[in-house]
């Protein structure tokens, strides 16, 4: 994660809005110590989690992930453009089970952020987060279950799913096989 500067990008925002880590903390919901180790590049924020810090700081996620301030009215990202976040591990340490693409970067002031989400690990935590927005699911292949407001609805090859993102929600892999999702986040 520290190579794409997002604990850098987050502290940046938070030190132009002069505010501490508890101030941020106390605004988005997380604690102090996630914030700052998630600034200092130890932790890797779930999608949830990044996109509750983008709210707050009224940015689009693809800030996070973006290497220039280039704005134009299209973006195409290449295969080997996507940022991958590699490792997603909550603050108590546990795994995800998954890691997450960026498939939009440059493209300022929209209204949704698109990721392919690759679910790699079965895990049996059922912690489940919310954030504001809407988010549309497709599963691109494999079999996953998505634990959405205490219902667990399992999605398979082809299914999707659209829900309000306030509704507390994980997404996991609901067998052993390597699982690809499309997931749009939008504001």
């Amino acid at each position: 994660m520290s190579e794409y500067n997002i604990g850098a990008k987050i502290k940046g925002l938070r030190r132009a809005k002069k505010m501490t880590l508890q101030e941020v903390a106390v605004e988005t919901g997380f604690s102090t110590a996630l914030i700052s180790q998630i600034e200092n590049n130890n932790v890797s924020p779930p999608i949830a989690t990044l996109s509750k810090i983008a709210t707050f700081f009224d940015v689009k996620m693809g800030h996070f992930f973006a290497e220039g301030e280039e704005d134009c009215p299209y973006e195409v990202i290449r295969r080997d453009e996507r940022t991958i976040i590699p490792r997603v591990i909550s603050q108590d340490g546990t795994n995800h089970g998954y890691f997450y693409e960026s498939l939009s970067i440059r493209k300022k002031n929209g209204k949704m952020d698109p990721f392919l989400l690759t679910l790699n690990n079965q895990v049996t935590n059922t912690d489940t987060y919310s954030h504001a927005g809407e988010e549309f699911l497709f599963v691109m292949q494999g079999a996953a279950e998505l634990l959405l407001d205490g219902t667990c609805i399992t999605l398979n090859e082809g299914d999707s799913v659209y829900f309000d993102a306030n509704l507390r929600h994980r997404l996991r892999s609901s067998g052993k096989e390597e699982v690809k999702v499309m997931a749009v986040v939008m504001r």
